[in-house]
């Protein structure tokens, strides 16, 4: 049986207008579309390196 994973809240929090094209492809694969939009995702590192290139675009929380 596999162990059960932790999982982290996105929300984007600013808008992605004005970012770079890779800046708001980060936010595409990451499932957000506009301000306000959450998604809760998987806390493994690719996410965690996805977070770290669009920082101040996004709020991020765990859920327990």
């Amino acid at each position: 049986m596999a162990a059960k994973t932790s999982q982290i809240r996105v929300t984007q929090i600013r808008s992605s207008i004005g970012t770079k094209p890779k800046q708001r492809g980060t936010l595409r694969a990451l499932g957000l579309r506009r301000i306000g939009h959450s998604n809760v995702l998987p806390d493994r590192g690719e996410i965690r390196g996805m977070i770290a290139r669009v920082p101040h675009l996004v709020e991020v929380e765990e859920i327990k």
